[in-house]
């Protein structure tokens, strides 16, 4: 089970930081990322991590979103800095768990981004 946390009506310009927190029977987690969706737009990667550390970015976000994890606590972040209003949308974190019955890509409920003045 995923829970994210951290949306909210911000200025442009200005910073949000996102999170997200696994829970249930995991093993390990492979991967830890950030989707978004728009009204009227398909769901979108904005960044992931993977076990090893690597990163990937959309290149719209790139220089100016970062992602984090805290291993220990099964949680990952967002920080979104210098946010646009091209940036709203729902964010949903997603995760590939690895459980005792094999592998569950979970998603999170989603937490909505306004980013307007």
């Amino acid at each position: 089970q995923l829970q994210a946390y951290g949306g909210g009506l911000v200025q442009p310009g200005g910073s949000l930081r996102l999170s997200c927190a696994a829970s249930g029977s995991i093993i390990s987690i492979n991967a830890m990322g950030w989707y978004r969706q728009a009204p009227g737009n398909q769901r979108e990667l904005v960044a992931a991590i993977i076990s090893g550390g690597s990163t990937n970015y959309a290149d719209s976000v790139k220089g100016r979103f970062s992602i984090s994890r805290d291993n220990a606590k099964k949680t990952w972040y967002l920080e979104m800095n210098s946010l646009r209003p091209e940036d709203t949308a729902v964010y949903y974190c997603n995760a590939l768990i690895l459980t005792s019955i094999g592998i569950r890509n979970s998603w999170g409920q989603g937490t909505l981004v306004t980013v307007s003045s």
